[in-house]
């Protein structure tokens, strides 16, 4: 529910996915990265890998950043970003705490909130470029740092 989250918003605000865009689990054991060991969990997935792979950085637009960070923050630190991994794929987003962790179960509730409520919150309502939101991502971003 949490990453199908990320790539509602990644579809919803910073470009239309397509099939095959998304990539989540996967068997192939054979990884660039030590962290694309998660897809073989299911707790990641990549978003448009071939065009922002292993390695590769200032793939997205600085508004399309602006959208990551909001992702970011509006998700408390459960999603990590592969921008911020070394090495960097801009196209990996994975779950960042243990499985039961108190802040993915909120942030689970928070989002099956927004599914079943009236639509005016969450992926396809939500303005990463309002001056709060904004605020609260770099604030986020400082201390996730």
């Amino acid at each position: 529910m949490v990453l199908l989250h990320v790539a509602r918003r990644f579809h919803d605000e910073i470009d239309r996915l397509r099939d095959g865009d998304v990539h989540g689990w996967v068997g192939e054991r054979r990884i660039s990265a030590e962290y694309e060991s998660n897809y073989l969990s299911g707790t990641a997935i990549a978003i448009r890998p071939l065009s922002y792979p292993v390695g590769a950085t200032n793939g997205l637009y600085p508004n399309e950043l602006v959208v990551v960070r909001d992702i970011l923050a509006e998700l408390d630190g459960v999603v990590v970003w592969g921008g911020h991994l070394a090495p960097a794929k801009e196209s990996h987003f994975e779950i960042g705490v243990k499985p039961g962790h108190p802040r993915l179960k909120g942030v689970a509730r928070k989002i099956a909130g927004w599914v079943e409520g009236p639509g005016d919150e969450g992926a396809g309502a939500t303005d990463a470029f309002d001056p709060k939101r904004r605020s609260r991502a770099r604030s986020f971003a400082r201390r996730a740092a």
